[in-house]
């Protein structure tokens, strides 16, 4: 029984090799319907993204009168009036303590602001709306704090 078995198997091999060998007696086979002149397909070229150029953060308005606090190394109250020309702002703060008015100028950046007075305080913070606040800090060293003001 057993050899019959593997008789037939190798009957059934035999020929499944056979048929496999009549469907491709040249090795590579040839499509029969090609045409002579095929043209080659070039394949194009993927476009290069273009930057977009980015427009320079417009300059938040802040010309007119604001009031405010600060704290930190000095505390208390202060006006400030400004006029702005695009980026750049100037104008003045009066302080309550220590009590003085100093000329100011500073620049703008979006809504980023820098501002101060030449060998006193430098400010910097951001603008939103009608309102700032931000950090200052005391040219001398002695410290600094924060601050805080609202268009009047």
């Amino acid at each position: 029984m057993k050899r019959t078995i593997v008789m037939l198997t190798a009957i059934a091999l035999g020929s499944l090799l056979a048929a496999c060998g009549d469907s491709s007696t040249a090795g590579t086979p040839t499509p029969t319907n090609a045409p002579a002149n095929t043209p080659a397909i070039t394949p194009m070229p993927t476009p290069t993204p273009t930057a977009t150029p980015t427009a320079a953060p417009v300059a938040a308005p802040v010309a007119g009168n604001w009031s405010g606090t600060y704290s930190g190394y000095y505390s208390g109250t202060f006006m400030l009036t400004w006029t702005q020309s695009g980026t750049q702002v100037n104008g003045s703060i009066t302080l309550s303590s220590p009590a003085k008015t100093f000329h100011i100028n500073g620049t703008l950046s979006g809504n980023a602001i820098t501002f101060g007075a030449v060998g006193a305080v430098t400010y910097t913070g951001t603008v939103s709306g009608s309102s700032m606040s931000g950090t200052y800090t005391v040219v001398t060293g002695a410290g600094g704090g924060s601050w805080s003001a609202n268009k009047s």
